[in-house]
């Protein structure tokens, strides 16, 4: 493989990364974001941690495979990273998106990307679900929680971290986060961060809905164990579907 080549993301990745659902997995997506014609592939690993680079040439191969991305120049190959989250990962994550700061200071960067809900919890017949709306703006929160309702939850919202936490800690246990990653006292992907540390919350589906739509912060939240990531301002149509996929209800 020649590390000088260039690789850009093909229209069929462009599909997958901004369309309502992507039907590959995280690691792939967080490729496709790197790959955008600007950096060489040594460039791209130069952030990468060990482990991460066992495996860059074999999930390089599989993407392009997919015909999700392809060479500027001579062959062809695609890429995928895998990050069994940790505080370690994130911050590994944080340090690789410096890296690439060529690459990823796009601040224009819009996706709309949900992953089907690999576990599935029992649930009584005619159980409704839970939500819980993390935004610090009420007229948006309650707009989302009126949409929620309609599609079968019942919707608590928190906008500040000390209703984050009394949320949280009431019953029952959601079945779903909406969460917003600028808050006037709390930081989304910490909150995110600390979900997936959570033993009772670490498999609940989380959603960021967010108006920092870098290719940084989609990495972060990514990284970080988010199921999906919807950029505002908020297609209602978009993000429903989302919410179906990440809740295993399509």
């Amino acid at each position: 493989m020649d590390y000088t080549d260039v690789y850009g993301v093909t229209s069929k990745g462009e599909q997958e990364l901004r369309g309502s659902v992507t039907t590959i997995s995280p690691p792939e997506v967080e490729l496709l974001v790197r790959l955008d014609g600007v950096l060489t592939l040594a460039q791209i690993r130069q952030g990468m941690s060990a482990a991460a680079l066992e495996t860059f040439d074999d999930m390089l191969r599989m993407l392009v495979f997919k015909n999700l991305a392809a060479v500027v120049h001579p062959d062809s190959f695609a890429a995928s990273l895998q990050f069994q989250f940790s505080a370690m990962a994130l911050t590994r994550a944080n340090a690789e998106a410096d890296a690439c700061t060529a690459s990823l200071k796009n601040s224009s960067y819009y996706v709309r990307i949900a992953h089907k809900r690999a576990l599935h919890l029992p649930r009584a017949p005619g159980q409704r679900l839970s939500a819980i709306v993390v935004d610090d703006d009420p007229l948006l929160a309650s707009f989302l929680s009126q949409y929620l309702i309609f599609e079968g939850f019942d919707v608590r919202i928190a906008g500040s971290r000390a209703e984050v936490v009394a949320e949280f800690r009431k019953p029952p246990r959601p079945d779903l986060v909406l969460l917003d990653v600028m808050l006037p006292d709390a930081d989304g992907f910490d909150i995110l961060l600390r979900i997936r540390a959570h033993p009772a919350l670490k498999d609940v589906p989380v959603i960021m809905l967010t108006a920092k739509a870098t290719r940084e912060s989609v990495l972060k939240g990514l990284a970080g164990g988010a199921n999906g990531y919807v950029t505002k301002p908020v297609e209602i149509d978009a993000l429903l579907e989302a919410v179906r996929t990440v809740v295993g209800q399509q």
